[in-house]
């Protein structure tokens, strides 16, 4: 690429399950993130950066923006192969140890993002549409891990796969236990199940590494921590909550190919 006056500006593009999450980078400082739909096919490439852009940065008349792509769905990848300033990151782009070929993209950039960030080892749990866990050892090598639907993609299962049970919201705190109207019921079931999940992964990970940072990232993660630290208060280690981690790993992408800006 060209060098010109906003050479240093550049766009991260997180293509997740439900959304497409974004950050807007000026070398290796993160200025904004936010979050979009997914696109139509019908966009046109020459209107991608306009259907996304905040009026913020759109109004700045920025030239292409570079663009660092990790994605998990496919067809909204398509979307932006032709777009002049692209570079894909791959699992060949994370510098962590042992990770196997189907591993998601998003998980591989922010268990790497987490351990640069706050130290190794750690284990980073995922609360987004897929709530998963991942953990790599002192030597940046990943020991492991675990995927499970995330809360909302339990309660939109009950709500689709049944013919009488509502579509709910999240609490802002713990629901009853033992529920006496349908609502309640359905967040007790999923969400107490849910944070004895994590309560046990996290106890079983301690075992095996007592000096470990644990982070919490995704959507649901300010809930989710409140949730396990109510509901085990005096067993409860330090958690990290980081909503950008996957950020943090493309970003260390970024810093190794800054040829490509």
């Amino acid at each position: 690429m060209n060098n010109h006056s906003t050479s240093s500006n550049w766009l991260a593009l997180a293509i997740g399950n439900s959304r497409l999450h974004w950050a807007w980078f000026k070398s290796d400082y993160l200025v904004e993130v936010w979050d979009s739909k997914h696109l139509s096919t019908e966009v046109k490439k020459e209107q991608l950066l306009q259907e996304v852009l905040p009026i913020n940065l759109s109004a700045k008349s920025l030239p292409q923006l570079p663009i660092y792509l990790a994605s998990v769905v496919p067809q909204q990848t398509k979307l932006w192969q032709d777009y002049l300033y692209l570079r894909k990151i791959t699992l060949k782009d994370i510098v962590l140890k042992n990770i196997y070929p189907t591993m998601g993209i998003d998980r591989a950039l922010a268990t790497w993002g987490a351990g640069e960030t706050y130290g190794y080892p750690c284990l980073v749990i995922d609360g987004g549409t897929a709530l998963t866990f991942t953990g790599v050892d002192q030597k940046q090598r990943l020991v492991g891990g675990a995927i499970v639907p995330g809360l909302r993609a339990q309660f939109s299962s009950l709500r689709q796969k049944t013919a009488a049970l509502p579509e709910i919201t999240l609490p802002s705190s713990l629901p009853p236990r033992w529920a006496l109207d349908t609502d309640n019921a359905i967040a007790s079931g999923v969400i107490y199940t849910v944070i004895a999940g994590i309560h046990s992964y996290i106890i079983d990970w301690f075992q095996q590494f007592p000096d470990s940072q644990i982070v919490l990232t995704g959507g649901d993660s300010d809930l989710l921590s409140r949730y396990w630290q109510i509901q085990f208060p005096k067993v409860s280690p330090e958690i990290i909550i980081d909503p950008h981690l996957v950020f943090r790993g493309m970003e260390l992408v970024h810093r190794r190919n800054k040829t490509f800006v």
